[in-house]
């Protein structure tokens, strides 16, 4: 197995043709819905993918959000990127005690070797640096993300941040204490 190289994302070590081999593929069978107040698990099927046209888009937000000032960081396997986590400015909340973490995915062939454990580590890290108290996640509601968020010690957001909210409506809206 070979270890991941963790480093700030930089148009040095990171090009819009970067995400060129990373494999998003999610197959979803159930997913967490609010109804009558109480959070249930539903059959709600589907599968989310990127092709390549939209891992360029993305690479190339990335590189633009990061010459923004906003932090970036990137696991890589072999040269090959396997996992990022973004954050996005600016700092938001009643008293901005919230940095939004707008990415953070591992590719499938690198999922459960902890790189995603590390990059959310690096993320916080970078969210104090900037002076936020708490990391505030539009998480996918899939069992198996919701699972990974838990695990991870998110919890359901005090605030919602309702253009985030609105965009995604099915996203549930998690926070972690810095």
């Amino acid at each position: 197995m070979s270890i991941a190289v963790y480093q700030r994302i930089t148009a040095g070590n990171f090009t819009p043709t970067s995400l060129d081999g990373f494999v998003r593929r999610q197959e979803v069978a159930r997913c967490w819905r609010k109804r009558d107040s109480q959070w249930k698990l539903l059959p709600i099927a589907y599968a989310e993918d990127w092709d390549l046209d939209a891992r360029r888009r993305r690479a190339e937000d990335i590189l633009r959000c990061v010459e923004g000032g906003a932090p970036a960081y990137g696991a890589w396997v072999q040269g090959q990127v396997s996992g990022l986590a973004q954050l996005a400015l600016p700092r938001f909340g009643s008293r901005e005690q919230y940095i939004d973490l707008a990415r953070f995915h591992v590719s499938l062939p690198f999922r459960g070797r902890g790189i995603g454990r590390e990059l959310f580590r690096l993320a916080c890290q970078g969210a104090r640096e900037l002076g936020a108290e708490r990391l505030y996640i539009s998480a996918h509601s899939a069992q198996e993300t919701m699972a990974a968020y838990r695990a991870l010690g998110c919890v359901e957001a005090e605030e919602i941040y309702w253009p985030l909210a609105r965009k995604e409506p099915c996203d549930v809206q998690l926070e972690f204490l810095l």
